[in-house]
């Protein structure tokens, strides 16, 4: 078999033989040679190996006989499927928070500050601008302020098997936000990434000067951190996962051999390749192959 598409349910759901069943039959009408079902994890997470057919069609497919079931598809060819490198958004995608929205409603602009971070996400304004319009909002807050949000900071449900797991296969694994370093330092120990990447954010005199540093960390950063980290330890991009659910993400996922849009913004998740909507982190696992007693976390 030269391609395979995993079926991954939600944390909250099952994934059903019948399930998995209707989905190797509207294969099959394609003309797919489909093997036996491979269960990576059960009632959560199930391989259909295929032949045949191209993965965007098995895509489509699967999609159409799933309807409404809570479960995500990926399909891609078998060839390089365990990535050696992921490269990962922070806020969003690691943290359930985004930092400016929380450090926002501090000083009584949450919903200002959340919308233009709405707006920055979803790709309908400029990310560098719409930085720099949040941060000269927080203009006085006390630096103690960052210390008491980071108590907020909530890991997405997957993150430390997510990196944990990847790296005990030999994977290196970054945190590129365009948030501040701030808090990708501690969410990077806190996870285990091995290297972090963020804006700084000024600071004098104990307070917040609503400035943030130049260079500032955008879209074409992460695609250059990508690119760099891939090159320093001579890992090709097919074999490089990045994961992302903003508009500032999508290039570094158009150049990863597998870019997952997660839980994204819907102008995100609408060109992106390849999506999971309903499970958690550990369905990037399931993606790569890995079975459910691969996956390690630790505290």
């Amino acid at each position: 078999m030269d391609a395979v598409l995993t079926l991954i349910a939600a944390p909250d759901a099952e994934l059903e033989s019948t399930t998995v069943d209707r989905v190797r039959d509207a294969l099959s009408s394609l003309g797919a040679d489909c093997g036996a079902a491979d269960w990576l994890a059960p009632a959560r997470a199930c391989d259909v190996p295929l032949r045949g057919v191209v993965p965007d069609q098995a895509d489509a497919a699967a999609r159409l006989a799933l309807g409404a079931a809570r479960v995500d598809v990926v399909a891609q060819v078998m060839a390089h499927r365990r990535k050696r490198l992921l490269v990962a958004d922070m806020e969003s995608t690691i943290i359930r928070q985004e930092m400016l929205d929380e450090l926002g409603a501090m000083v009584g602009l949450g919903e200002r500050i959340a919308g233009i971070t709405r707006r920055a996400m979803n790709g309908e304004v400029d990310f560098k601008g719409a930085l720099q319009e949040r941060v000269a909002l927080l203009a006085g807050l006390p630096e103690s302020a960052l210390d008491e949000v980071y108590q907020r900071v909530d890991l997405m449900p997957g993150a430390r098997a997510l990196v944990q797991t990847m790296r005990a296969s030999g994977a290196w694994c970054i945190l590129v936000s365009g948030g501040f370093r701030t808090f990708t330092r501690r969410v990077a120990a806190l996870v285990g990434f091995q290297e972090d990447y963020g804006n700084e954010l000024d600071v004098a005199d104990g307070r917040v000067t609503g400035r943030t540093l130049e260079p500032v960390l955008d879209r074409d950063s992460k695609v250059t951190a990508l690119m760099q980290t891939a090159s320093v330890r001579h890992i090709p991009l097919h074999a490089v996962l990045a994961v992302g659910d903003g508009a500032n993400d999508l290039p570094m996922l158009e150049i990863a051999g597998m870019g997952v849009a997660f839980h994204a913004k819907p102008s995100v998740a609408a060109v992106a390749r390849t999506r999971v909507d309903h499970a958690d982190l550990t369905g990037l696992l399931y993606a790569q192959g890995y079975r459910q007693a691969e996956i390690v976390e630790t505290a």
